[in-house]
């Protein structure tokens, strides 16, 4: 919905607070239904990215009521790659949506600025995607709206998937804001979406798909002169493969994006999780520099048996590419079988008929040895009969069926080097695992080994695609249930299941696991996992009356900060704890204590008792909680009048303090 990007003055909205509690900022993107704007969350002092959909948006009661569900279908999808949703509301006819705020750029600018990007690269940047996509689909939500500007990339450079069931809130309802989603988005819509309007899972991975394309090309695989002529040619013309455009793009990388926009859904991957994992394979490949990899090729290509029975018609001939070529519905023949003219009256009839009208006026009744000549004829007659069934039988069936040679262990170019000696020809079926046949050497043919099959025919080869290995995914950040729905869909078992704290990861959510990230394992394999408790608390000590130093030692050590306010007390010496907040219960590292420290008793004024009597002034300075030392002048007179003190009159001075008087 990212579509371009500026800051605009004087924004209607800017400045403004929305549902009391979102303080609208700058304007950092504008598409076709939502404008996307930093703002402050005031109730939790962070910054968010606040989507607020375009006026008149608010206006459609179903629209509202999509909306509201579709934000509380993807807030509840939580994974590394996936834009958070915070909350969504509706202020006074504004809908909005409060989201993660992302600071970067889209996949879109990495797009314009380093396409055509290698096919290593291509497939790295695809990945997270597939991975947010992936969780999705295992919640059941469906994004309908992949293309680059919906792909956030962090300053860290950490991939994120924004709008998750925005596309659904408005192409449910008759709001005129789904003509500008198809205007926008129209290059990457799936041939479904055009024609009926219906997605699942399998839209998204043609999404992925067009994705891929334009990574590895710098451009759309179909263009037009209006968005009607583009969504025309996803439903009636196949995406090219990205070589026809970039020189040495691996065949088997070509296949994987051909696969993924197959024009009929059922040739795609069933969801994202099985299109990543093919993705997996084919950066495997890369990684090992190969040119080629004819059965990782061969095992994404769609079979060609499948694209003749997607295109086959009800009169038995399939239509394609300009010819149209008869295919039987099955393999029985029906061999009609005329007898000899003399079989088809039986003799029997004859001599009937003879019987009942008598010899003719003038001719002698037949004789008995005209029988033998009708029973030679007959045997004649059934000899031929058994002439033309075995001549029927023999070349309707021995003749035109030979024995299925044993194939099975072979290569596949061995296979068919084998197959074409007795006139017979191969064709991949299917590829299957196996512990015991090698990569690419045959598990099994359709016809078995000796079973019969006609001459010149085909041999269906089931392919090994060596030992079903499978390598772990990356957990780490996953809730359990989402973890355990990953291992499952590739037939790895959870282990052991560990509780711990941690401070970084969140309660629910997988801190490590073992076997590592990317380990090879085989099906049933166990993989332990760490779910992290969340933070752990900390009992937090009672310190009152313990010298400050005491007290931030021990508090520092338990993991806490320390704060420290000093103030007179007139009962706590001071150096010492008057009281601290909070003094029982638990904290988690690193929170506050915060200390009160005394300086001891305020500090009072000293009285003036210069020429007062020794005894009056003893009495008004012990009154003011100050202690007396009396000295004589050196000229004492003995009138016992104070001629001086020290500190002197009107200073201040801490309780207990001892005044010198000086007496005549």
């Amino acid at each position: 919905m990212t579509d371009d990007v500026n800051t605009q003055v004087g924004d209607r909205l800017a400045g403004r607070v929305l549902d009391g509690r979102y303080r609208v900022g700058s304007r950092v993107a504008k598409g076709g239904m939502a404008t996307v704007y930093e703002a402050l969350d005031m109730r939790l002092d962070r910054i968010i990215a606040l989507k607020v959909m375009h006026l008149g948006l608010g206006d459609d009661a179903e629209f509202g009521r999509r909306f509201v569900a579709e934000a509380r279908a993807a807030a509840k999808l939580s994974h590394p790659n996936v834009v958070a949703v915070f909350d969504q509301g509706d202020d006074n006819g504004t809908l909005f949506l409060a989201m993660e705020y992302v600071p970067g750029r889209t996949l879109r600018d990495v797009i314009r600025q380093q396409s055509p990007l290698p096919p290593a690269r291509a497939l790295d940047l695809l990945a997270p995607v597939l991975s947010a996509l992936s969780a999705a689909h295992d919640a059941g939500i469906v994004h309908r709206d992949i293309k680059p500007e919906n792909v956030l990339i962090s300053n860290e450079g950490v991939i994120k998937v924004a709008d998750f069931g925005l596309a659904r809130a408005v192409t449910t309802t008759g709001n005129t804001a789904t003509q500008g989603l198809l205007m926008g988005t129209v290059s990457y819509l799936a041939p479904e979406l055009v024609t009926d309007g219906s997605a699942d899972a399998r839209s998204d991975v043609y999404s992925a798909g067009i994705l891929l394309y334009e990574l590895l090309t710098g451009s759309k695989p179909h263009t037009g002169d209006s968005p009607i002529q583009v969504a025309y040619a996803h439903v009636h013309a196949d995406v090219p493969p990205p070589s026809q455009l970039v020189n040495g793009i691996p065949p088997y990388v070509d296949a994987l994006v051909q696969r993924a926009t197959a024009r009929d859904r059922d040739l795609r991957p069933a969801d994202a999780r099985v299109f990543s994992r093919q993705v997996h394979r084919v950066r495997s490949a890369i990684e090992e520099g190969l040119p080629d990899d004819p059965e990782l090729t061969g095992d994404l290509t769609i079979p060609l048996q499948q694209m003749r029975q997607s295109t086959e018609y009800d009169d038995g001939y399939t239509r394609g590419n300009g010819y149209v070529e008869q295919q039987p519905r099955n393999d029985t023949i029906v061999v009609p079988y005329e007898p000899p003219s003399s079989v088809l009256r039986p003799a029997s009839a004859t001599r009937t008929a003879t019987a009942r009208q008598g010899p003719p006026p003038g001719r002698p009744a037949p004789q008995q040895q005209g029988g033998r000549g009708r029973g030679l004829i007959a045997l004649l007659a059934i000899l031929a009969l058994a002439i033309g069934v075995g001549s029927a039988a023999w070349f309707y069936g021995v003749h035109r069926y030979t024995s299925t040679p044993l194939l099975v262990n072979m290569s596949t170019a061995e296979a068919s080097t084998t197959a074409a000696q007795s006139g017979l020809t191969t064709t991949l079926a299917n590829q299957d695992f196996s512990e015991t046949v090698p990569l690419g050497a045959v598990i099994k043919t359709d016809p078995e080994p000796g079973a019969r099959i006609r001459k010149e025919g085909e041999i269906a080869l089931t392919v090994s695609k060596g030992p079903e290995r499978y390598r772990v995914p990356q957990l780490a950040g996953l809730d359990e249930d989402a973890a355990k729905r990953a291992l499952e869909s590739i037939k790895l078992v959870v282990g052991e299941i560990r509780q711990s704290y941690s401070e970084t990861v969140p309660a629910g959510r997988v801190i490590v696991f073992s076997p590592k990230f990317d380990t090879v394992m085989k099906p049933g394999d166990v993989v332990n996992l760490a779910i992290s408790k969340g933070r752990k608390p900390i009992a937090v000590p009672d310190l009152t009356g313990k010298s400050f130093r005491e007290a931030s030692r021990t508090l520092k050590k338990a993991g806490f900060t320390v704060g420290r306010t000093d103030q007179f007390d007139e009962k706590v010496p001071e150096g010492r704890v008057i009281s601290q907040t909070p003094n029982n219960g638990t904290l988690f590292a690193k929170d506050k204590v915060q200390l009160v420290v005394s300086k001891g008793p305020a500090l009072r004024d000293v009285p003036n008792v210069r020429s007062k009597k020794l005894a009056e002034a003893e009495k008004i300075l012990t009154d003011a909680g100050f202690k007396v030392k009396v000295e004589k002048a050196p000229f004492n007179l003995g009138l016992n009048l104070v001629a001086g003190q020290n500190p002197a009159a009107g200073t201040k001075a801490k309780p207990g303090t001892t005044i010198t008087v000086t007496v005549l």
